[in-house]
């Protein structure tokens, strides 16, 4: 075949140009001109077994990196398999590019095999999606698409290739890499009232959201604190801003139910000042129904205004500086009915600690495996969390120390993310520690990936929470309706399906096996998957009335 440069081959250059380091995909017929480009290239290609999990795979590449990650797919159904890890990108904030496949434009308007309006579908779950109609606009439309993705708040865009595209002539420069405008700290006026609002509050309180912790934001997120030692709870994609020298001013996550202790500091404060956050996150009207006290909103983009979140004062700009900004003109005063609460919240939280060790019985019971699970994340672990009831244990109880160590999917809680995740988290830091967790529900949705994985030589542990059922929709729906209604499935063995991918397996019978079970796991090359049964019956108190005990 010539190497005259093609569609194709200009755009696997542009990839180029832009860093990509992997395209994670699945071929086919309409998209074989650009994985045969690939070949001649720098960028590694990662054939997966599901298009949605390569999303979830370049999506967490995104979130671990800062960079977009790049999946490819063929037309039709291999598009449309994308939507779910599209839409669970553009939710989390995660930057990704995504391209698809498309047939000739001459015949998109056709009853054609695999013809499909994928540019239409993907624009409800995507920031930016187009099609490539000509060559000469191959580096202006993928330009346009990683500066989509990577800038303000991060997500997910989409770009459509034709196939007759893809093989004609390319002319042109190429575009690249794609920058983000450069922000400065929000207006001085504006930074000015806010300091005004939080200087004469009693009870103000820092909510941290996802955007909190990109790197330069945590970074004066933890100066703030340094200054101004400000009470701060945090959503559940926050987790690790607050370093373990500021625990003393933590008093928790937020987030699903209105029940936790950071939620006391939440429905006292008389001024919240958010950073990073999205309402996706924590429903406004969980927390600020009926309050008539300040809000401060501090984000690069504009608040999304509804009647329990209108900000009094926003601040617009690049988080990091205007937080820096706030830091050098605020005033560090005790406020003493905060810090009583704060330091009955971190009581709490240590009894619970201390109890949790000791927990004994089985099926193991959640809060012995978050206290095995909080000794590997304090070694640097990365933790990837599937959505399910374990979730909730691991999102309130984990207490990480580094942004971004643990990785959770908060906005649409997507079931199956976990696996692909770890896949990422190896790429993005090889050798690093990886621990994935998943119930045995949403195991299945993403678990032939696991030979990916092993293909891959990704050492990481995935352990699976085993009860025989969606155990999340079930409590709720026993709160409820008094019974529960299509939730219950049959078992599979861990260990053999393991090893059916090539991969190895474990048990955990009792909570004494679980530390050596997972070191012993975690010493082994390759993907290893360890299964454990799990004692749900505290489960329906995690929804329970604000402040209620579910360690009985």
């Amino acid at each position: 075949m010539s190497k005259e440069r093609n569609g194709a081959r200009f755009l696997v250059q542009h990839l180029e140009a832009e860093g990509v380091e992997y395209v994670f995909g699945i071929p086919g017929a309409k998209v074989d001109p650009v994985f045969d480009a690939l070949l001649d290239s720098n960028i590694k290609t990662v054939v997966c077994r599901h298009e949605q999990n390569a999303a979830f795979i370049a999506g967490g590449l995104g979130r671990l990196t800062g960079k977009a990650g790049v999946v490819l797919v063929t037309s039709g159904p291999g598009v449309s398999n994308l939507v779910t890890g599209l839409a669970t990108a553009n939710t989390e904030g995660d930057p990704i590019v995504a391209l698809g496949g498309a047939v000739p434009v001459a015949e998109r308007l056709k009853q054609t095999h695999q013809s499909m309006d994928t540019v239409n579908l993907m624009r409800p779950v995507t920031k930016y999606s187009a099609e490539i109609d000509s060559p000469e606009v191959i580096s202006e439309v993928m330009s346009a698409a990683f500066r989509a993705a990577q800038s303000g708040r991060p997500g997910a865009a989409y770009v459509s290739l034709p196939k007759d595209v893809m093989r004609a002539p390319a002319p042109g420069a190429i575009l690249a890499p794609s920058r983000a405008p450069l922000m400065g700290p929000a207006d001085a006026a504006a930074i000015a009232a806010a300091v005004r609002l939080i200087d004469s509050a009693e009870r103000p309180v820092l909510l941290l959201g996802m955007l909190a912790s990109q790197p330069a934001a945590t970074q004066a997120v933890r100066a703030l604190l340094a200054k101004a030692r400000l009470a701060v709870i945090g959503t559940y994609q926050a987790a690790g801003v607050v370093p373990r020298e500021r625990l003393d001013c933590f008093g928790g996550r937020v987030g699903l139910f209105h029940n936790q202790p950071a939620d006391r500091l939440l429905d006292a404060a008389d001024l919240v000042i958010t950073v990073g956050f999205d309402p996706v996150e924590y429903d406004p009207a969980l927390w600020n129904r009926g309050r008539v006290r300040k809000l401060i909103h501090i984000d690069c983009v504009a608040a999304n205004i509804d009647r329990d979140y209108r900000p009094d004062i926003e601040l617009l700009g690049d988080a990091s500086a205007t937080l820096g900004a706030l830091a050098a003109l605020l005033k560090d005063r005790p406020r003493a009915g905060q810090a009583e609460l704060l330091a009955e919240i971190r009581r709490e939280r240590e009894g619970r600690a201390a109890l949790s060790a000791k927990r004994t019985g089985t099926p193991v019971h959640p809060l012995r495996l978050v206290h095995e699970l909080q000794v590997l994340l304090d070694e640097g672990a990365t933790i990837c969390s599937d959505m399910g009831s374990f979730h909730i244990w691991m999102a309130r109880h984990l207490i990480a120390h580094q942004p971004r160590q643990i990785l959770i999917s908060n906005g649409q809680q997507t079931l199956g993310v976990a696996l692909p995740w770890a896949i990422a988290a190896c790429l993005a830091n090889p050798g690093g520690k990886v621990i994935s967790v998943s119930g045995d529900g949403g195991f299945l949705f993403s678990a032939v990936e696991l030979e990916t994985a092993v293909r891959l030589k990704c050492n990481f542990v995935h352990v699976v929470w085993i009860d025989g059922a969606y155990n999340m929709v079930q409590f709720q729906q026993q709160a409820a309706y008094g019974r529960d209604s299509a939730v219950h499935f049959g078992p599979v063995d861990v260990v053999k399906f393991a090893q059916s991918m090539g991969a190895q397996g474990l048990m955990i019978e009792e909570p004494d096996q679980i530390a050596p079970v997972l070191r012993r796991a975690m010493a082994m090359d390759g993907p290893v998957l360890v299964g454990v049964p799990v004692d749900y019956r505290d489960n329906p108190g995690l929804m329970g009335a604000l402040h209620a005990d579910v360690i009985h």
